[in-house]
């Protein structure tokens, strides 16, 4: 059976998990980590197209979404990427960086779920997979928590256990409930990371599916330059994944079709090449059935030549910010991540310790801060166990 008096119990086997359980255990504490899947590290294993993109080389406080956008700031700058990548260059695992600062390994994720787990070996952590939790307990200094027939105590407990994006993988709101039990605020919860789905009133661009496109995507303030893709339901592909954790529904998305084209170019276009027609003029630097749809939304059928001037300025203007207004999303089940979470108001930014309940901490996702696609909830979930590992 084991030990059944720890220094610290950590709920949750997912990256942010992993990293503290083996930090603290290397730091000489008494670590049992706790999982109800049998299988640790299970959303490790799919990220970043099974190779993992296990950080950013750019991953700064500027990266985050959260209520109180200071409070990542701490654990980002005493844990940085930097410091993953030596962890991940003393185990030999080859990488490379792809596009916006993203590393992946070049072999597979399971290099870093094993890297994990043999630093938790190192530090003598205690698991227990394919145990669901039971009541978890708290007097006279010490947390008590049920696990099956077993029942183990610990002054410190970690919850790690992420937020419901991709229920598949096991995934629940687990950590939420158990926060509030203790005093804990949380953030509404919603998906992030995750394809929008437009309406029927949009069928013409149903019909684009698979077509893709480099585009600027924005919501209120925050725009993105990356690829855009149709799909049979809405719109997807880095740009739209990373304007999704912005958007709020009942709000509508502007997508720039031509980024970077100077204002007049297609009244330039009409003088050069007056018999040009602008679906042709589209189809150029678009793909072909998005210019064709484009063209037919904007209803400007014939030569250049015979257009008005203020008509293409209009169609000028509709193409840099055409507006998409979602009916919603693909909810969790599609969602990378989740925006929301156990509220940062109360708990150290130092230490991720509550601070109403002493020797109680939330790392990664579980808390209300939620990075940008490409590499920066994996840092998050490093920097934030890093933070928590130090004082448990």
């Amino acid at each position: 059976m084991g030990a059944t008096d720890f220094d610290a119990i950590v709920l949750g086997a997912g990256g942010a998990g992993l990293m503290c359980a083996a930090l603290a255990g290397q730091r000489g504490r008494r670590v049992l980590l706790v999982d109800h899947s049998a299988e640790p590290g299970r959303k490790i294993l799919i990220s970043g197209g099974g190779r993992c993109n296990f950080t950013n080389f750019g991953a700064g406080p500027n990266n985050y979404l959260s209520a109180n956008p200071h409070f990542a700031t701490s654990a980002l700058t005493r844990y940085r990427p930097e410091d993953f990548i030596a962890l991940v260059d003393s185990y030999g695992i080859a990488w490379h960086e792809k596009t916006l600062g993203q590393l992946f390994c070049d072999g597979s994720a399971r290099q870093i779920l094993d890297m994990l787990l043999d630093e938790c070996a190192k530090g003598r952590v205690e698991t227990t997979f394919g145990s669901p939790v039971g009541a978890v307990d708290h007097a006279d200094g010490r947390f008590t928590v049920t696990l099956g027939s077993r029942t183990v105590s610990a002054r410190a407990l970690v919850i790690a256990t992420g937020g419901p994006s991709i229920p598949k993988l096991g995934a629940t709101g687990f950590a939420y409930d158990l926060a509030r039990r203790f005093g804990l605020k949380v953030v509404e919860p919603r998906p992030a990371l995750v394809p929008l789905t437009l309406s029927a009133d949009e069928a013409l661009f149903g019909s684009l599916s698979g077509v893709s496109a480099d585009v600027v995507a924005s919501a209120g303030k925050a725009s993105f330059r990356e690829a855009a893709l149709f799909t049979h339901r809405g719109l997807s592909g880095p740009a739209i994944l990373q304007i999704s954790s912005y958007w709020r529904h009942g709000e509508a998305i502007a997508v720039d079709f031509l980024p970077g084209r100077e204002r007049g170019w297609i009244r330039e276009a009409k003088r050069a090449q007056p018999r040009a027609t602008l679906r042709s003029l589209l189809a150029r630097v678009l793909p072909d059935r998005l210019a064709e749809a484009l063209a037919e939304r904007l209803a400007l059928a014939g030569e250049l030549a015979n257009l008005p001037d203020r008509a293409l300025e209009e169609a000028e203007r509709s193409l840099a910010a055409w507006s998409f207004k979602p009916s919603g999303t693909e909810g969790f089940a599609k969602a990378e991540v989740t925006v929301g979470g156990i509220s940062t108001d109360g708990l150290s930014s130092r230490t991720m310790e509550a601070r109403r309940t002493p020797g109680l901490y939330a790392i990664g996702e579980a808390v209300d801060v939620t990075g940008w696609l490409g590499g920066y909830n994996f840092q998050w979930a490093w920097s934030s166990a890093w933070a928590a590992a130090q004082a448990v």
